[in-house]
C-alpha cells in the first residue's frame, strides 16, 4: 500500500484521517523523498537530452541558421536596463513626474467642481437682479405714455448691458481665483502624496516585510522541525531493526509463510482444534483476486479467511489460541470505549475497514492513539511510521513490547485489552 501511495503521490483523505501525527509526518517525509528522486531523475534526463541537442546543433551549425548575441566592449552579452542607459530618465525623476501629474489632475478635478458651483451662483445672482430691475421699471412706467415707454426700454437695455458687463467681470475674477486655488491645491496634494510615499516606503513596507519575514521564518522552522523529527524517526526505526535482527528483507523472504508439513501433521493430530482444521482448508483453497481497497465487511471477512488465517494472524505464538489483544472488525469509537478505563500502555489490534490490514489502538495518558498496520504484502508493518517488516502480526506486537513505536510518543505495548462480548467480536472472522 505504501508503494502504491508513493507511486500515485496521493493518499485518500479517509485513509489520511486514520493516521496520527507521527504517521502523517513520516509518510510525508517518504513522499518528499520520492519527489526528490523523481526530480533528480528528470533533471538527469533533461541534462542528457540537452547534451544531445547541443551535439546535434554543433553538427548543423555550419549549414544552419543561428542566433548571435550582441556583445559589449567587455566581451559580455550587451544588456540594456531601462532608466540606466544614456538619455533615459532616472527612476526618481519618473516618480516625481508621476506624483506631480497625479496632484495636477486631482487639483484640476476639484477646481472644475468649484467653478461649477461658482458659475451657478453668479448666474443666479444676476438673473435675480435682472428680474428685480424689470419689475421696478414696469411698476414705475406702467402708466406713462407710449413715448415714455421707448425711453424706459432704452433704459432697460442700458441696465442689462451694465449688468452683463458686471457679470462678465465677476466671472473673470472668479476664474482667476479658482485658478490660483487650483495651483495652491496642486502643490498641497503633491507634498501630501510625496510624504505619503516616503512614509509608506519607510514604515508600512518595512513593517509588512518584517511581519511576512517573521511568519515565513516561523513556518520554515516548524516545517524543518517536523521534517527533521520525521527523518530522525525513520532512521532510528531502521537502525533499531538492524540491531534487533528481527526484520524481514524483501517480500520473497515471506513466500513460505504458510504452514509447513510438520505443522500440518501436528495440527491434524490435535482433534480439539476445529478452528485450525478450517485454517488448513482455507490454505488449500484457490487464491482470490482482491480489490485495491476494502468495500464491504463481507470482502474483508473473505480476505481474512483466505489470506490471514493461513498466516496465523491473531494467534498467539506457537499456540492454537486467539491472542488476547486481537479483535474483529470494530470501529475506532468501539476500540476507545474498550480502552477507556484502562491504564497507559494498554492496547488492542482490530481489523481495519480502510486498508488491507489492521489498526492498533493504544491507550496513552492523555487519550488514545491509532496506528495503521499494512498487511497488503507479504509482511506486517506500521503504515508511514515503522520501516521494520515483520513476518507475522504477532512478531510486530512482540517487537513493540520491548521497542517503542515512536520516539516522540514512547509507546510500549504493555497490557493487552481483551474481549467484553460473548461471543467475541472476532467470531465472524472464524465462522
Amino acid at each position: 500500500m505504501l508503494q502504491q501511495i508513493l507511486r500515485d503521490m496521493y493518499i485518500d483523505p479517509e485513509l489520511l484521517a486514520e493516521l496520527n501525527e507521527e504517521q502523517k509526518q513520516i509518510l510525508f517525509y517518504k513522499m518528499r523523498e520520492e519527489q526528490l528522486r523523481r526530480w533528480k531523475e528528470r533533471e538527469e534526463k533533461a541534462r542528457m537530452e540537452e547534451a544531445m541537442l547541443r551535439k546535434t546543433a554543433r553538427r548543423k551549425q555550419s549549414n544552419g541558421k543561428h542566433v548571435q548575441w550582441l556583445r559589449g566592449k567587455d566581451g559580455e552579452v550587451w544588456v540594456w536596463v531601462m532608466g540606466e542607459a544614456p538619455g533615459d530618465k532616472p527612476y526618481e525623476q519618473i516618480s516625481e513626474e508621476l506624483i506631480a501629474e497625479r496632484a495636477r489632475q486631482q487639483a484640476q478635478k476639484e477646481a472644475e467642481e468649484l467653478w461649477r458651483q461658482k458659475e451657478a451662483e453668479i448666474t443666479k445672482k444676476f438673473r435675480d437682479a435682472m428680474a428685480q430691475e424689470k419689475a421696478r421699471i414696469v411698476a414705475e412706467k406702467w402708466k406713462i405714455e407710449i413715448e415714455d415707454r421707448k425711453a424706459a426700454k432704452l433704459e432697460e437695455e442700458k441696465i442689462q448691458e451694465e449688468l452683463k458687463k458686471r457679470e462678465e467681470e465677476e466671472r473673470q475674477k472668479g476664474e482667476e481665483q479658482i485658478k490660483q486655488q487650483e495651483e495652491i491645491r496642486a502643490k498641497e496634494l503633491y507634498l501630501s502624496l510625496k510624504q505619503a510615499q516616503q512614509h509608506s516606503q519607510h514604515s508600512d513596507d518595512d513593517q509588512e516585510w518584517e511581519e511576512q519575514l517573521r511568519r515565513s521564518k516561523a513556518a520554515d522552522e516548524e516545517r524543518s522541525h517536523k521534517a527533521r523529527r520525521a527523518r530522525d524517526e525513520y532512521r532510528r526505526q531502521s537502525l533499531r531493526a538492524i540491531q534487533k535482527g528481527r526484520v524481514a528483507g524483501l517480500s520473497n523472504l515471506f513466500q513460505g509463510t504458510s504452514l509447513n508439513n510438520e505443522q500440518e501433521i501436528k495440527l491434524n493430530n490435535n482433534s480439539a482444534t476445529p478452528l485450525l482444521s478450517q485454517l488448513l482448508a482455507f490454505q488449500c483453497s484457490n487464491i482470490w483476486e482482491r480489490p485495491s481497497r476494502p468495500f464491504s465487511r463481507d470482502v474483508i471477512i473473505r480476505w481474512f479467511k483466505e489470506e490471514q488465517i493461513p498466516r496465523r494472524a491473531g494467534f498467539e505464538r506457537n499456540t492454537n489460541r486467539i491472542a488476547q489483544w486481537f479483535h474483529g472488525i470494530i470501529s475506532r469509537q468501539e476500540a476507545e470505549e474498550l480502552l477507556m478505563n484502562k491504564s497507559e500502555g494498554t492496547f488492542l489490534v482490530r481489523v481495519s475497514e480502510k486498508i488491507w490490514g489492521y489498526a492498533l489502538s493504544y491507550r496513552q495518558q492523555s487519550g488514545f492513539k491509532h496506528f495503521l498496520v499494512d498487511a497488503s504484502g507479504d509482511f506486517y508493518s506500521f503504515l508511514g511510521v515503522d520501516p521494520n517488516r515483520h513476518a507475522t502480526l504477532t512478531d510486530l506486537i512482540d517487537f513493540h513490547k520491548e521497542e517503542i513505536i515512536t520516539s516522540s510518543g514512547g509507546e510500549l505495548l504493555l497490557e493487552p485489552c481483551g474481549q467484553q462480548k460473548n461471543p467475541p467480536d472476532y467470531s465472524p472472522l472464524f465462522e
